[in-house]
C-alpha cells in the first residue's frame, strides 16, 4: 500500500522535483550557461529557499545538510565541524545548514526525529546521513565515503559531471524570462503565477521541454493541494471510484513512487473502457510530461500503456 502521509510541496522538491532538475542543470551544462549553485561552501537555507539552495545545488555537488536547532547542545559541537571539514573539500561540496525551529516545514517534510540531523543530498534524493555528535575523524570518513559514492557515480554517469570551471569562459544564453518567472514563482509559493509563466513560454515556443515539464509539474502540485491521503486511502477500495486511483497516483509521483504511478493508472486502463478508460489514459499523458524526454520509467510506462491499449 503506498504512504501518502508526507508533505507534498517539500517531497515533491526532493523527490519527483529532483529528476526534473537534474535533466534542466544537464540542459544547462550542455547549453555551456551558467549553473544555479553559488561557489559558496556554506549557507543558511530556509523554506523559501530550499529548492535553489539544496536540490538545484545537488545537481552539480554533493550537498550535506545540517539540520540543527540553537537548543540542542549537540548542533553548537556538531555544526563547527561540519563547517570545517566542508570548507577543506574546496568547493566540491556545499554546506547547507537549515535552523528547524525557523523553518519546520523542512524537518517536518525529511521527519527529522531529532536534531543535530546530518544528511547529504545529491542529484536530489538523500543518499546517506547520521544523527548523532560525531568526532572529527568520524566526520571526515563518511564524508570521504560520500565524495567516493559521488565519484562512483560520475564514472557510471560521465555525462552527469558538470564541466570544470575556469576564467574567461563565456556564459551562454540567459534564461527564458518567462522561465525564470515561473522558477521563482514556484520558489514563493506562487503556482497560479508559475502556471501562467509557462503557459507563455509555451504559447511562443511549443517544443520547450523545461516548460512541459514545469507546466505538468505545477498541475500535480495543485491537484494534489487539498488532496486527504487517509480520504484517499478509504476510496482506493473502490476499484470503480476512477478518481481516487488518479489522485493516488499523482500522490505517489509527489513522493517518488513513479513506477508504481504509473502502474497504477495503465491497471485503469486495463479494466476499464470507454470514457473512464479515455480519462486515465489522458491522465497518465499529463504525468508523463512531468519527466524529461530520457527517463527510464517513461519508455517502460509507454510500452505498457501501447499493451493495456492494444
Amino acid at each position: 500500500m503506498a504512504d501518502f502521509s508526507r508533505p507534498g510541496s517539500l517531497y515533491g522538491a526532493v523527490d519527483l522535483g529532483a529528476r526534473k532538475q537534474a535533466f534542466e542543470a544537464q540542459a544547462r551544462r550542455e547549453a555551456g550557461g551558467p549553473q544555479a549553485a553559488s561557489s559558496a561552501s556554506v549557507v543558511d537555507v530556509t523554506e523559501e529557499t530550499f529548492t535553489t539552495d539544496v536540490i538545484d545545488r545537488s545537481m552539480s555537488v554533493p550537498v550535506v545538510l545540517d539540520l540543527w536547532s540553537p537548543r540542542a547542545p549537540g548542533s553548537a559541537q556538531l555544526s563547527p565541524v561540519l563547517e570545517k571539514v566542508v570548507g577543506d573539500l574546496g568547493g566540491k561540496a556545499v554546506l547547507a545548514k537549515v535552523n528547524v525551529d525557523a523553518s519546520p516545514q523542512i524537518a517536518q517534510a525529511l521527519r527529522v526525529q531529532a536534531v543535530p540531523t546530518v544528511l547529504a543530498i545529491f542529484q536530489g534524493q538523500a543518499v546517506t546521513g547520521f544523527q548523532q555528535v560525531l568526532p572529527e575523524q568520524e566526520v571526515r570518513r563518511w564524508l570521504d565515503e560520500l565524495m567516493a559514492a559521488v565519484e562512483q557515480f560520475y564514472q557510471a554517469n560521465p555525462g552527469a559531471r558538470p564541466p570544470a570551471e575556469g576564467p574567461g569562459e563565456p556564459e551562454g544564453p540567459p534564461a527564458d524570462p518567462d522561465l525564470v518567472a515561473a522558477e521563482q514563482a514556484i520558489d514563493q509559493g506562487d503556482l497560479d503565477a508559475a502556471e501562467a509563466a509557462y503557459a507563455r513560454l509555451l504559447a511562443r515556443v511549443p517544443a520547450d521541454e523545461d516548460a512541459k515539464m514545469g507546466l505538468a509539474g505545477v498541475k500535480l502540485i495543485k491537484r494534489t493541494a487539498g488532496a486527504d491521503p487517509a480520504d484517499v486511502q478509504r476510496r482506493l477500495q473502490d476499484p470503480a471510484d476512477i478518481d481516487a486511483h488518479l489522485l493516488a497516483a499523482d500522490l505517489e509521483m509527489l513522493s517518488g513512487s513513479v513506477d508504481q504511478a504509473f502502474e497504477r493508472i495503465i491497471g485503469v486502463v486495463k479494466r476499464t473502457s470507454g470514457d473512464d478508460r479515455d480519462k486515465a489514459r489522458v491522465h497518465l499523458l499529463g504525468l508523463f510530461e512531468t519527466l524529461p524526454a530520457e527517463d527510464p520509467s517513461l519508455a517502460k510506462a509507454r510500452r505498457a500503456l501501447a499493451s493495456a491499449l492494444f
